[in-house]
């Protein structure tokens, strides 16, 4: 009887905490990544936008600071962040598209898209391109290499490097900086050729192809790789660095201009509705899909490591798709990106097997949005 009473009473509790768990987690849940973000930012700072998408649904979407400090305008759901590299995973679906529509492949070489580039390209295919393992030199470097003998800069804020001159860079160079797929190398120069792969292919600007084939088609009304002169950004975050104690606007530098490393501009109210159509295969199917979530192995089938001065450990495992890092976090499964550029720091993970997406976007230098997405994640991750 005392057993059975003990079960009773066991069995009861049980039933209780799974309905307090069914009935208060998102209130709980949006408390405690409030209290991660709240502190961070206030009215007349620049600030932070979070998103948290649980099974399709977002259960916490917040702006915190304000997004130019002119106005001190709220940062909002409908605030349009300088993306960074996290710009990349959208060239990326830009090539796969084009690779979808028969009209590219990824083994062709660099030379079949521009016969006009050196012997060097011959060997440097768009999947090296796409998984960071084609050799190209940096064009930063190469920016440094022209500038030097000069009294004067080539290059600056007000008269950016254009893409079409990042490829002419690389075309006065006779060689990579390793054979390609021999080393796994992060390459900004090979995104900024992947977006005039896709404007060469397509027949139209790289930006209008990402309008109507990525943009346009899942209501992300205000994304866009912004082109000073040719387009606007909606409600645009303007990125800060803290000085002297207090906030200077640095939004553009000498290499804001290029586009498929890093030019595009988006919200949270629109990457919500890019991971939904990630999650539903809208634009490509789940088969189609796999090339980019399949972690890159060099030609002797090793695993990359990370190079020196880079983000991570040297000598480290890296595991990269197109336009996507891919690795675990306490045992789940992720896909991950993030963006460092002048003013600006973003993050985007989708842990695919768990549903769960968490976006972190920040207009200014100072905050991690990678440590900051991974204290909220550790709140839903089961």
């Amino acid at each position: 009887m005392l057993r059975r009473m003990l079960g009773f009473v066991l069995g009861l509790s049980c039933v209780l905490a799974s309905e307090r768990t069914r009935a208060f987690p998102q209130d709980d849940t949006a408390s405690a990544i409030d209290r991660i973000f709240a502190p961070l930012a206030n009215g007349k700072s620049p600030g932070v936008a979070v998103l948290v998408r649980k099974a399709g649904r977002n259960i916490f979407e917040r702006g915190y600071g304000a997004r130019e400090l002119r106005t001190f305008a709220k940062i909002d759901a409908q605030t349009n962040f300088r993306l960074a590299s996290c710009s990349k995973q959208f060239t990326a679906a830009a090539i796969m598209l084009l690779v979808h529509d028969g009209t590219l492949h990824y083994d062709e070489k660099l030379t079949d898209v521009f016969p006009e580039f050196p012997p060097y390209g011959k060997a440097i295919t768009i999947r090296h391109l796409l998984n960071h393992t084609s050799g190209l030199p940096d064009y930063e470097d190469l920016m440094f290499a022209a500038e030097t003998p000069r009294s004067t800069w080539i290059w600056t804020p007000t008269r950016q490097i254009q893409d079409a001159e990042v490829l002419r860079l690389l075309e006065k160079e006779t060689a990579g900086k390793f054979a390609p797929g021999a080393r796994w190398s992060y390459s900004n120069s090979g995104y900024v050729v992947l977006g005039l792969v896709v404007a060469r292919v397509s027949g139209e600007p790289f930006a209008q192809f990402l309008r109507e084939r990525i943009f346009s088609p899942l209501d992300m009304t205000q994304t866009l790789a912004y082109e000073r002169g040719k387009s606007e950004v909606a409600q645009r975050a303007y990125g800060h660095s803290k000085e002297d104690g207090g906030w200077k606007e640095t939004d553009q530098s000498a290499t804001s201009a290029t586009l498929g490393d890093g030019g595009i501009y988006s919200s949270l109210d629109d990457l919500a509705n890019w991971d939904e159509a990630l999650a539903q295969h809208t634009l490509l199917s789940e088969a189609e899909m796999q090339p980019a979530l399949t972690p890159v192995k060099l030609a002797d089938g090793s695993q990359p490591k990370w190079p020196a001065n880079s983000d991570r450990p040297e000598g480290t495992p890296v595991a990269y798709g197109f336009g996507w890092f891919l690795d675990s976090y306490r045992g789940h499964q992720r896909m991950w990106h993030y963006g460092d550029t002048m003013g600006f720091h973003s993050y985007m993970a989708r842990f695919a097997a768990d549903k769960l997406t968490i976006v972190v976007l920040c207009n200014r230098t100072d905050l991690d949005p990678e440590a900051l997405a991974l204290k909220a994640a550790d709140f839903v991750l089961p």
